[in-house]
């Protein structure tokens, strides 16, 4: 078991990453968490509100491809292990354009790795994502092994960013890890993303466009469970490994979003109806995958990981975050 103490995140002000460094923040064992972020439109210091008061943490505002200044920070803060969450994700974004995604994604994660390289103590790992596998059929699970056949910018984007950790991790004998998650959700994403979407949506009165006909099915994870994922894979994590991390809630985007609008008109005290009334469907979306779905025996059955918030109950917990 690695025992990790100082933390470098990339992208701790966005929505994954600033969960993480509260999970961080909460263990004693914890010595310090450097949060490094451009603040992008996707990251905002509210995110991580209250951890300027903990004397472990502290925000430093910068670009993950400037490599000297994160070579420098490393060795200033005496990392030992680097978590990168900095990416552009949004895969409607890197259709409309995708350079930004090659330029993050790819040459980002790119800086990091040459930046470890040069501090080779360093643990690194990589968040990657399920997208990086392509599209699964009706039935059936990626696993971490599947073969690499991503459909989006976003996703070739993630990929190109994985080869580069596992060539590192060979070429030149760096301790890394990589997992891939599914689709995260919790209180405090942004609202590009499809549960917040429809959230702040129904609670504004505005349409809920829903691309096609809504069946495209993808597994949803609380991000507080990925959070416990990452932590238990840097620790126990066996190097130059991927672990899938899910949270085995699949079902077709129009029935999460009848799980949505219930759930949401139960706790304003409403008729379901009226935000039913909302949906739209548009046209789909280029490239658009099917069905996602990872199997998660590996990190279950090696690290001991379980997922342990359901789908209904996260939600609970992120429309009352909505309605605070």
């Amino acid at each position: 078991m690695r025992k990790l103490k100082r933390f470098f995140v990339t992208g701790g002000a966005g929505f994954i990453g600033s969960s993480f460094i509260r999970f961080l923040l909460a263990r004693d064992d914890v010595e310090r968490v450097i949060n490094f972020d451009l603040l992008t439109y996707a990251g905002t210091l509210k995110n991580v509100e209250g951890c300027e008061r903990d004397p472990r943490y502290r925000f430093i505002h910068g670009d993950i491809l400037n490599q000297s200044f994160v070579e420098e920070l490393l060795k200033e803060e005496k990392i030992d292990t680097l978590v990168h969450f900095a990416a552009e994700s949004h895969v409607d974004r890197s259709i409309a354009c995708a350079r930004p995604f090659v330029e993050v994604n790819v040459l980002g994660t790119l800086s990091l790795l040459e930046a470890v390289k040069k501090n080779s103590s360093i643990h690194f790992h990589q968040i990657s994502t399920d997208e990086v596998f392509g599209a699964l059929g009706e039935e059936g699970f990626f696993s971490e092994t599947s073969p690499y056949q991503p459909n989006s910018p976003y996703s070739a984007s993630k990929a190109g960013a994985d080869h580069l950790v596992r060539a590192f991790t060979h070429t030149y004998n760096l301790s890394t890890t990589i997992s891939h998650s599914s689709n995260n959700y919790g209180p405090g994403q942004h609202t590009e993303k499809l549960i917040p979407l429809v959230i702040s949506n129904c609670l504004q009165n505005l349409p809920l466009p829903i691309y096609g006909q809504g069946r495209n099915v993808r597994d949803w994870l609380y991000v507080e469970d990925h959070a416990e994922a990452i932590f238990l894979i840097l620790q126990k994590g066996r190097r130059g490994e991927s672990y899938n991390v899910g949270g085995n809630s699949q079902l077709p985007n129009i029935e999460l979003i009848h799980l949505l609008i219930e759930l949401l008109a139960e706790a304003k005290g409403v008729s379901k109806t009226s935000y039913q009334g909302l949906i739209r469907f548009v046209e789909d979306r280029p490239g658009h995958d099917f069905r996602y779905a990872v199997d998660t025996s590996k990190i279950e059955n090696e690290l001991g990981w379980k997922v342990k918030t359901s789908l209904s109950k996260g939600i609970a917990h992120t429309i009352e975050w909505y309605l605070v």
